[in-house]
């Protein structure tokens, strides 16, 4: 990592992650919001997609907070998640984390939130709120 403290920016929109059998698409527009991800395995599909989006019935996790790296990052940067993680590890927060092309984004639990936010200010990061950036049908 550079000398310059890590960056990161909190997303207001509540995020879930849903568990959709092996090989299925989702059936919804999921693909809204600050963050969104489709992940497969053998064993299952993952929807990472707004909490509102998501139809009843469909099993989730959640709501989380999306907090975003600001980037883009290097490839090669070292230690990023450790400093991100090891803070929060301290207190007992658990979070998910994800990497993109240009950064790194964690979910944390949208009860935690708070206190994460103030535990990575006193770690030295810098944590700023952003501004709505998915569909809000109310």
């Amino acid at each position: 990592m550079s000398s310059m403290p890590l960056h990161l920016m909190k997303h207001p929109e509540p995020l879930v992650v849903a568990r959709l059998d092996p090989g299925a698409e989702p059936d919804w527009d999921w693909q809204q919001g600050p963050f969104a991800s489709l992940s497969r395995t053998p064993h299952e599909t993952s929807v990472v997609c707004l909490a509102q989006d998501v139809p009843d019935g469909v099993t989730v996790e959640g709501p989380f907070i999306g907090v975003e790296v600001a980037g883009p990052l290097a490839f090669d940067a070292v230690g990023v998640m450790a400093e991100i993680l090891n803070p929060l590890v301290a207190v007992n927060i658990s979070v998910l984390a994800f990497a993109t092309y240009d950064t790194d984004w964690v979910l944390v639990p949208e009860g935690d939130a708070a206190v994460a936010v103030e535990v990575w200010r006193r770690a030295g990061l810098i944590v700023t709120p952003t501004v709505l950036t998915g569909r809000r049908d109310s």
